[in-house]
């Protein structure tokens, strides 16, 4: 029994901690923006097909890949999709900066579809074999089996989620960002450059996007065009949990949701007879998306929404 909650938990904290990578990314944007990038999830899925683009360009045969070869082609991945990040924010976003919040909208939904598209042209919209990234050893700890892909994913997830923390609170770059997403005209008025802040956010949110699809690709073995809908979903889904525009609450708001599917997965089965399956795990993320909405809004660490906030928040 130990043994099997030990296990539990530490799927619970893999899948977790790329929940909380796509999570991220969603928090950032509307936090400086006001703005749900739904094309976020596509970032997920670029980082994934873009690893294996350039793992195979370097070595041809994937699975003589090295270490060194393998965290080069990890950092190279996340900086392309960063910079399509970039790019979509300058040619789909930027131009409807001051138009109302669905325009935007509507337009990251455009960019969604566009990019799943064009995966599915050139690659095909079949799954595709995806090489792990570490190295494949089960561990028994108390009668669990814990494997290295999971302590790789854990490890970098964690090494990702303290550099964008130590980033936003500890750096130049970092004050720069949380004054824009305070006011874009006081902190324009204060000489900052407003759009190099969003190029900023646009780029770090797409790169642990990225990051969460080579680690959740390394994970399953498997990727595919349409892999960022669901997940982007659920992503999105733990950012509200914990409160969007807060860092801290993607987090927090990640790791509850992935408890929650995996106790569910693992409990549904036995408490309704077979009735309900491991199939319905989608079902509970959604679920708790709902019962969220109806009860706290702003979610368990953001900021509850007044009146005067609005006000003041409102930019004249």
């Amino acid at each position: 029994m130990l043994g099997t909650i030990i296990q539990q938990v530490f799927n619970a904290l893999t899948i977790g901690s790329i929940y909380a990578l796509i999570a991220l990314g969603y928090t950032m944007v509307y936090g400086v923006l006001r703005m749900i990038n739904f094309a976020h999830g596509e970032m997920f899925m670029l980082g994934a097909y873009a690893a294996f683009v350039i793992l195979t360009l370097l070595i041809g045969d994937i699975g003589n890949a090295g270490v060194v070869i393998l965290a080069l082609v990890f950092f190279a991945a996340v900086i392309v999709v960063g910079l399509i990040g970039v790019g979509v924010e300058r040619l789909a976003y930027k131009p409807l900066r001051h138009s109302n919040r669905l325009a935007p909208m509507l337009s990251s939904l455009g960019v969604s579809l566009s990019l799943v598209t064009a995966v599915q042209i050139v690659a095909g919209p079949q799954p595709i074999g995806f090489p792990s990234f570490f190295p494949s050893t089960r561990f028994d700890v108390l009668g669990g089996t814990v494997t290295s892909v999971q302590i790789g994913i854990l490890i970098a997830a964690l090494v990702l989620m303290v550099a964008l923390y130590t980033l936003v609170n500890r750096s130049r770059a970092g004050i720069i960002v949380r004054a824009v997403s305070e006011s874009r005209p006081t902190a324009q008025l204060l000489g900052i450059n407003v759009n190099l802040a969003i190029s900023l956010v646009f780029f770090a949110g797409p790169v642990l996007g990225a990051a969460g699809g080579i680690l959740y690709a390394s994970y399953y073995g498997i990727m595919s065009p349409t892999m960022g809908a669901v997940i982007g979903l659920k992503a999105f889904t733990a950012a509200i949990l914990g409160g969007i525009g807060s860092i801290p609450g993607a987090m927090l708001g990640a790791f509850i949701l992935a408890f929650v599917e995996v106790a569910g997965t693992a409990l549904l089965p036995a408490l309704t007879g077979g009735l309900l399956g491991t199939e319905y795990r989608d079902v509970l993320a959604f679920a708790i998306l709902i019962l969220v909405l109806l009860v706290r809004p702003a979610g368990i660490l953001g900021e509850p929404v007044s009146e005067e906030s609005m006000v003041y928040k409102r930019e004249f």
